[in-house]
């Protein structure tokens, strides 16, 4: 198993930047793929964004295509999300999630990190 850590949330302002990263220890974190999932309040956990073992395959909802990379660096076993032009309807809290082959539904993935909270003020 591989446990997860998420940092990088805060408060900023709309149209501004952030990037979250997430920290895997405990297993080789390149043999799993990963995803970003997010959940604002009274609402279901939604996807994000993903990336396969190597970085070779992405996908992104359609909601921060354009404003949001996601990448990884093996080396460092982190996978980062860079967000760009911020949006209130981003505010929710941010999860990482690990699986063994790349992902877009968050019931396939079983690692997940305990979150990190992005709030975009308008």
């Amino acid at each position: 198993q591989v446990q997860l850590v998420e940092s990088g949330g805060g408060l900023v302002q709309a149209g501004g930047s952030l990037r979250l990263s997430c920290a895997a220890s405990g297993s080789t974190f390149s043999f799993y793929a990963a995803g970003w999932f997010r959940q604002a309040p009274g609402k279901e956990r939604e996807f994000v964004a993903a990336i396969s073992r190597s970085g070779g395959s992405i996908y992104y909802a359609d909601s921060v295509k354009g404003r949001v990379t996601i990448s990884r660096d093996n080396t460092k076993n982190t996978v980062y999300l860079q967000m760009n032009s911020l949006k209130p309807e981003d505010t929710a809290v941010y999860y990482c999630a690990a699986a063994a082959s790349v992902q877009t539904r968050a019931y396939n993935y079983d690692q997940w990190g305990q979150g990190t909270q992005v709030t975009v003020s308008s």
